[in-house]
């Protein structure tokens, strides 16, 4: 199987309605502003709630931004849930996986500001935090990976650990280029583009 339940549980139950307000104002305060200048008081009068409802949720700023991560994370992985099935071949997973990816942040512009310019400027304990939680998202590569060499659509020597940094980076690399350039072209047009690349050096 692609997923498994490490991989797709990444939150642990329904939480209030102010929690994810907050974290969606957060959004939209870090992209705005980023992360080092916002102040808690902005985020509350985005989130619609009172100065001290951000700490019945979060001890400091640094704990909204990772939440942000892993529940936006966690969304994503669902979609990954959603759109693999086991028909597929190793090839449609990844393109898939590429397409979802590309997908959901041209369509949240905010969201993908936060995860490619402000977890960079984040400090090493942050990184490291966040880190854990994109794991999960590694580990599914590495699961259609796998898959391709067992198939033996991918070669039989293909560095399975090597090859699902370089693609996560890949992707995450187009991402931030096309954020830099000013959201000048569609990114969703780079899905093909960017797995036939990594193909002519993985497949059989």
């Amino acid at each position: 199987m692609y997923l498994n339940t490490e991989v797709i549980s990444l939150t642990s139950g329904k939480k209030p309605d102010k929690y994810y307000a907050i974290l969606e104002g957060a959004m939209k305060v870090f992209a705005e502003n980023g992360f080092h200048k916002s102040q808690v008081s902005r985020i509350a009068k985005e989130a619609g709630v009172a100065d001290g409802t951000i700490y019945l949720y979060f001890k400091k700023k640094e704990d909204i931004l990772t939440s942000l991560f892993q529940e936006k994370l966690g969304e994503l992985v669902e979609k990954f849930n959603d759109g693999l099935t086991e028909q597929m071949t190793a090839r449609e997973a990844l393109t898939k996986v590429c397409q979802i990816h590309f997908s959901e942040l041209e369509g949240n512009i905010h969201l993908a500001y936060v995860t490619q310019i402000e977890l960079r400027q984040s400090d090493m304990v942050l990184r490291q935090e966040i880190g854990l939680a994109l794991k999960r998202y590694i580990i599914l590569i590495e699961n259609i990976l796998e898959r391709g060499k067992r198939d033996g659509s991918f070669r039989p020597d293909c560095d399975v650990k090597l090859v699902r940094l370089l693609l996560f980076g890949g992707m995450d690399e187009v991402v931030t280029s096309w954020l830099i350039s000013g959201q000048k072209y569609s990114l969703t047009a780079q899905v093909g583009p960017t797995i036939d690349f990594f193909m002519k050096g993985i497949e059989s």
